[in-house]
């Protein structure tokens, strides 16, 4: 478990807010590890150990495990439970639905006894409301990080909606939300390519931490991200997926992996430095 104290120490002593996503494809991991009996686990344990000096979180998309059935939760399992202990940990699941549903997802990702996942958080769609993200706050010392603004094409099909108040449906979203949950146990998923955008969410989340998936293969701009959206615990999880983890096939991937995480955290640095942070 990591509370928002903690994390913050984590970007302060490790100098920087850099999230590796765990989006673990078969079709694109090295052929050589493909004949290891959890070939997954072996690749997600080699990122990991190149990388846990580098970030301070980590984050598999559910996706690419559920899709192989009894096999691929195993590979989570096992996933999650070498990930280290200082590294906030997300379950990337976007689960939302009625209350009784959702505290079951609850269950499913944050208690161990029950479902051998302790997850320190998972990301939640709140198109259902607050029955779809309460129950994710019931368990003390937890995670809610609710979609918001993303980085997809298609988020413009709803979350730039207006309603008669002027208010665009993400900030509807944000408004809302802040009403169920806290800056000690809710988190907002905004996109790196959205620039700009940051200053309006900082007007409803000034404290919150923000999840901030986009940059790099997506095009968003670290500069931009932290130029916009950073405040004084710093308050951004910056995530990285395939610049990260697919910046080679070959028996050298977690060297390259470890090399291009070392230049995010080297930008990062600098930026928490140029903020007087660190």
């Amino acid at each position: 478990m990591m509370n928002r104290a903690e994390l913050v120490r984590a970007i302060k002593h490790k100098k920087t807010f850099l999230c590796v996503g765990l989006d673990t494809d078969l079709t694109k991991i090295p052929e050589h590890l493909l004949d290891d009996e959890d070939p997954i686990f072996s690749f997600n344990k080699a990122i990991i150990e190149a990388t846990e000096d580098l970030c301070v979180a980590y984050k598999p998309n559910i996706a690419f495990y559920e899709c192989y059935g009894v096999k691929g939760w195993q590979s989570l399992q096992r996933t999650w439970q070498i990930l280290p202990k200082e590294c906030f940990s997300i379950a990337d699941a976007k689960r939302g639905d009625i209350g009784n549903t959702s505290a079951m997802y609850a269950q499913a990702f944050f208690d161990e006894k029950v479902s051998g996942l302790g997850f320190d958080s998972i990301t939640i769609a709140p198109y259902m409301g607050e029955d779809s993200v309460k129950p994710f706050l019931a368990t003390p010392n937890k995670w809610a990080i609710v979609l918001a603004l993303t980085s997809n094409i298609g988020s413009k099909d709803f979350q730039n909606f207006t309603n008669e108040m002027g208010e665009q449906l993400y900030e509807a979203v944000i408004n809302k939300v802040n009403r169920w949950g806290t800056k000690e146990n809710t988190m907002f998923v905004v996109g790196a390519t959205r620039g700009e955008a940051f200053l309006q969410i900082r007007k409803h989340a000034p404290d919150h931490f923000l999840l901030v998936p986009g940059v790099g293969a997506q095009g968003g701009s670290l500069e931009d991200v932290c130029q916009f959206g950073m405040n004084a615990d710093c308050g951004l999880l910056v995530n990285s997926t395939r610049g990260i983890i697919y910046a080679s096939k070959g028996k050298d991937f977690a060297e390259r992996a470890r090399e291009e995480a070392f230049l995010l955290q080297q930008t990062m640095q600098a930026e928490l430095e140029k903020a007087g942070i660190v």
